[in-house]
């Protein structure tokens, strides 16, 4: 696009004439319209570089006096129906006054279609070339008029957009069955549906110096803490970069730590997970063309939850929470301890297991980490086969895939079989973690573990647990601690954490990340079932019977 600025330019000097409009950066000196309407046609034809997907339509209106109007917009981002139903249909008709109420001059006309014939509820006057490339770009219709140094731009933005379906990564046997879609304003709306209080508030500024991507702040007013408002402000307004394509740009960009393997910024697809954690105080970023949205700040025990822990009984939800956390612990050392008790530690065996384990080892050509290497490369192999290939084949590659390869495996002696039950059991606990960034997270810190424990046995698993945890203590999202509320220990919070207390008992909200209003609406002393009619005549008399 600036090329062809470049050669405008030139053509214009050439002319004798000027023009100052950059596309990349919006600056005070902007560019005006000029009152010629071909010369605006040229302008826009020649910075598009005629687009195939720039719509022209031009018409005249007006009795006795014709003027020519031109109608823009991109093929694919306008809605079709409302430009036919409440632009072109009315613009032109014949108006149904007079002729000598007629609007004479281009100024006049463009004021009286703005006032009595645009049936649209969001119209804004563009004077600028910044103004109208950005319109014409985001979906709006363009409306130019001869002889006239203003436009009109017609909110008329649609397309075709993805309706809202079922979650993918998050499913639920219970609770709502919608995730959020590529919309922005779609998005926005269905957390709305939720949270239905003017408290709930939503900023939007655009990032990104070429995409110019519209990004929406969300959170509620008077929950929120006013200082982590702040600093999500500052670290987006940092941002300098061309292009913001998705939430992952912003993600890497806003985090506290860019080298840890930990997720430190909380995503979702699921609108009630975002209803949920904004009435905790947390901040919701939404990033229109993604239906993933960040929710910060984030702790470490929040990647084991799921929304449909809120959606079932507290027993069986601390049950699933915890087992979730072993599931966590089976996948990071799961093979690592059996290298270290297979390779350093054989006596801690009993003598039944090690002698049956000693006799399926017996043939194979690799140390046991190299044989625990090769598994566990397989298996990966395996599984991002199955996420990139199309869904009907990738599940059967998967699946046969880790049969044939494990059973041949086996019988060429290459590997053992009790090392395919370990990598497979370490496989399924994976699939526990509910979250798709703790999984990874999770399997690359499982290979620093097998290299320790290949090493240096149970003494190198110690040592990597003790830097993982000093580690993980050290991080922050947004200066809220990760660990919290183990580290720093709050028994207040504990909760809703790896077990989850009934929702009346839950009457405060995280202290490290809402410090405005921390209680909740609730009282936990009319808990239980009314007392019968009986009961209360009984009372009743027996006060009497005191009182007196």
């Amino acid at each position: 696009m600036n090329s062809a600025w470049d050669r405008l330019i030139n053509k214009r000097k050439r002319q004798g004439q000027t023009l100052q409009y950059e596309e990349t950066e919006i600056t005070s000196n902007e560019q005006k319209l000029s009152s010629n309407i071909n010369e605006n046609l040229t302008n826009i034809r020649t910075v598009l570089g005629n687009s195939g997907d720039l719509i022209i339509r031009e018409f005249k209106m007006g009795k006795p006096f014709l003027h020519k109007i031109v109608l823009l917009y991109i093929n694919g981002l306008a809605d079709k129906e409302i430009q036919g139903s409440f632009i072109m249909e009315r613009l032109m008709s014949n108006f149904n006054h007079t002729e000598s109420d007629d609007p004479q001059q281009p100024h006049q006309l463009l004021v009286y279609i703005k006032e009595n014939m645009l049936a649209l509820g969001g119209i804004e006057d563009i004077t600028n070339w910044n103004k109208l490339f950005f319109s014409l770009v985001s979906g709006q219709t363009i409306l130019l008029i001869d002889g006239c140094d203003r436009a009109i731009g017609c909110a008329a933005q649609g397309g075709e957009l993805r309706a809202i379906t079922e979650p993918t990564t998050e499913p639920a046997v219970r609770g709502p069955k919608e995730s959020f879609v590529e919309s922005l304003i779609t998005n926005t709306a269905m957390v709305r549906r939720r949270i239905k209080s003017p408290n709930l508030w939503v900023e939007t500024m655009r990032l990104g110096k070429i995409t110019q991507t519209d990004v929406a702040i969300m959170y509620v007013k008077g929950i929120v803490n006013d200082k982590l408002l702040k600093e999500v402000k500052e670290r987006l307004n940092k941002m300098e970069v061309d292009e913001v394509v998705g939430s992952n740009t912003i993600e890497e960009w806003i985090n506290d730590d860019t080298w840890t393997l930990w997720p430190t910024i909380f995503i979702t697809e699921r609108p009630d997970v975002v209803a949920g954690n904004l009435m905790e105080g947390r901040i919701a970023i939404f990033v229109d063309g993604t239906p993933v949205p960040l929710l910060l700040p984030a702790t470490w025990i929040q990647f084991f939850q799921t929304a449909e822990d809120y959606y079932l009984r507290w027993n069986m939800v601390s049950f699933l929470r915890n087992l979730r956390v072993i599931a966590f612990l089976i996948t990071l050392l799961g093979p690592s301890l059996f290298i270290a008790f297979i390779s350093f530690h054989p006596e801690l065996i009993p003598t039944p297991l090690l002698v049956s384990l000693s006799a399926q080892r017996h043939g194979i050509p690799f140390p046991v980490f190299i044989e625990a290497l090769l598994m566990e490369f397989t298996f990966e192999f395996l599984r991002e086969a199955g996420v990139r290939m199309p869904r009907p084949i990738g599940q059967a590659v998967s699946i046969v895939g880790a049969l044939v390869l494990g059973q041949a495996a086996v019988q060429a002696g290459i590997v053992s079989s009790a090392m395919v039950i370990v990598v497979a059991g370490t496989a399924i606990a994976s699939f526990t973690i509910p979250h798709v960034a703790m999984t990874d997270a999770t399997r690359l810190l499982r290979l620093i573990m097998m290299t320790l424990a290949a090493s240096f046995g149970l003494y190198g698993i110690g040592l990597g647990l003790i830097v993982l945890v000093a580690h993980t203590c050290s991080i922050r999202s947004f200066g809220i601690p990760y660990l919290t509320p183990f580290a720093p220990l709050i028994i207040s919070d504990w909760k809703d954490t790896i077990i989850r207390f009934p929702k009346p008992f839950l009457s405060k909200r995280p202290r490290l990340i809402n410090q405005m209003k921390r209680k909740r609406v609730g009282n936990t002393q009319n808990l239980g079932p009314s007392p019968r009619e009986g009961q209360i005549k009984d009372n009743k008399s027996k006060r009497d019977s005191n009182e007196t």
